[in-house]
């Protein structure tokens, strides 16, 4: 089958996802110490909603540019992308999951952390599986690539993941420095001297 419909129906799961964040940054009601203290106060909202904007946005280009090279999809990849679209549209929950307990400390942020940064692992796992697995069937990616630069954009792309792992044991000790790791990640996943996946050059 074509990709014209997978990539569609994706496209709407990553527009529905990135807009659900905004909506877990709360105005806040009847503030004690004036609106620009508690504004400021909402500062893990704000961080977690940015890292998080940028990790859809950026695994949006890196689908994009994946589905770019696909000639025709089958139906393991089918499922594998709908496991990498159940993370995508987890996400603004663990967003929210963070922003408050980040506000609050203790071991409750931790825990926040933690699932946090779980999300972000599943994530990368399942979009590593989706590319792999399109990349050892040929007949999916036809003759776009050589097996030299499948082999150089694979080892670049899952370099990462070693990282997610770790933001899960940094995410037990500090949730700031967890979330700042996850934005490294996306750093990382947006350079295309990084993970990120380059796109078709037209000729």
């Amino acid at each position: 089958m074509t990709t014209g419909r997978i990539e569609a129906f994706s496209d709407g799961v990553f527009a529905i996802a990135i807009t659900l964040l905004v909506l877990e940054i709360h105005v806040p009601e009847d503030p004690e110490n004036g609106l620009g203290a508690a504004l400021l106060d909402q500062w893990p909202a704000y961080a977690s909603y940015v890292v998080s904007f940028f990790v859809i946005g950026i695994i949006w280009v890196n689908h994009h540019a994946v589905f770019d090279y696909l000639k025709v999809a089958d139906r393991p990849l089918l499922f594998l992308n709908l496991l990498l679209l159940m993370f995508v549209g987890l996400l603004p929950w663990p967003t929210n999951l963070m922003a408050t307990y980040m506000q609050e400390g203790g071991a409750d942020e931790r825990i926040a952390a933690v699932v946090y940064s779980g999300t972000m692992a599943a994530m990368g796992a399942t979009f590593g599986a989706l590319w792999i697995y399109a990349s050892r069937h040929r007949r999916l990616l036809g003759d776009t690539l050589s097996a030299e630069e499948i082999r150089r954009r694979t080892v670049r792309f899952v370099a990462g993941s070693p990282l997610y792992t770790l933001s899960i044991l940094v995410a037990l000790v500090s949730a700031p420095a967890c979330l700042a790791l996850n934005a490294l990640l996306a750093v990382y996943y947006a350079l295309p001297a990084g993970g990120a996946m380059a796109h078709r050059r037209v000729t």
